[in-house]
């Protein structure tokens, strides 16, 4: 019998990506509890940077720890990788979720985000966005400009749900006081968070997560980051600048930036191969946290590709007796 013509096994990046979020996981979660938000961090960075540098690609971190003097390692603009093809922009968030894992509260993870180079777009000059972030089904019929009640009834239609049934997700803050009366006076379900705008983007973007809908303002370079995640999904993410005050107004009218622009996903993350990969610190409604044991730990992570489409859940098992390298920073 012939043998069918079959195309070569393409390199998937995401299965690379999952060494790194996993080492920045086990190591930041030694810190659970302590309560100190920076030494988790550093933690996160230093394990998240050693693994990377091993890669073999030609990488440049677009969304990373902030500018080179405020961070010595993952600043945008650093080079990572061995330099070899392919040449990629790099988002990362160490720990998305830092002061829930100081405080040893749930839903902390490690994130990280590939595509290829130039395809990355985040407007710098504002530190939030406000954003809507669906799944599949309803990625067609959300419109950010669009009061919150026409948004919540078209996405309640496309599930085949009534609008009671909706649940929407948003950071608890001062700043949504409204955006609360709104969904609440629509008559929907509303789940606040405290922090991890990354996670609850991605729970809203995935199947049978209990969240259906995104809102609310969060970080731009988390924006850019659940951008990517959400291209795998096939869901759809909008943003619009949200300046903190008349400064950064200013600072934005300055630069040229459209504060009426919306941003939609394939703006903020474009490319037609996109990867992305988050593990979880502390146990979640996304994902597992670590859980140490006498020789080692468990993890969990969410692993995705936007050209196949394909999502999976990782779970690992680290035995440290058997690591060659510095514990907790190689998988």
């Amino acid at each position: 019998m012939a043998q069918r013509d079959r195309q070569p096994v393409e390199r998937n990046l995401a299965m690379e990506l999952v060494r790194v979020t996993e080492a920045a996981s086990l190591s930041a979660s030694v810190h659970m509890g302590k309560g100190d938000k920076e030494l988790v961090d550093q933690a996160a960075v230093d394990a998240m940077r050693h693994v990377l540098e091993g890669i073999s690609m030609d990488g440049v971190v677009v969304i990373g720890e902030g500018e080179k003097d405020e961070a010595p390692m993952l600043y945008n603009g650093e080079r990572i990788g061995d330099g070899s093809n392919p040449q990629v922009d790099i988002a990362v968030d160490p720990i998305d979720g830092t002061t829930l894992l100081s405080k040893g509260l749930p839903g902390a993870i490690a994130v990280i985000a590939l595509s290829a180079r130039g395809t990355m777009n985040v407007p710098k000059e504002v530190f939030y966005m406000d954003k809507i972030a669906v799944g599949p089904e309803a990625r067609d019929v959300i419109d950010i400009n669009a009061p919150v009640a026409d948004n919540l009834q078209k996405i309640a239609k496309v599930l085949g749900k009534k609008v009671a049934d909706v649940t929407v997700i948003m950071l608890d803050r001062p700043r949504h006081e409204q955006l609360l009366k709104e969904v609440r006076a629509a008559g929907a379900r509303i789940k606040l968070i405290g922090d991890g705008d990354v996670a609850a983007g991605i729970q809203a973007a995935l199947p049978n997560s209990g969240v259906d809908v995104l809102l609310g303002v969060g970080g731009t370079p988390e924006g850019a980051i659940t951008a990517a995640a959400i291209r795998c999904t096939g869901g759809a993410l909008q943003c619009k600048p949200w300046p903190r005050d008349e400064a950064e107004r200013q600072k934005c009218l300055d630069a040229g930036l459209d504060l009426e622009h919306v941003y939609m996903t394939e703006e903020l993350v474009g490319g037609d191969d996109i990867f992305f990969s988050a593990t979880g610190a502390t146990t979640g409604e996304l994902l597992k946290g670590v859980n140490f044991t006498a020789t080692g730990a468990y993890t969990q992570s969410l692993v995705m590709r936007s050209r196949s489409g394909t999502i999976r859940w990782v779970d690992s098992i680290h035995d440290f007796n058997r690591l060659n390298k510095i514990r907790f920073t190689q998988a």
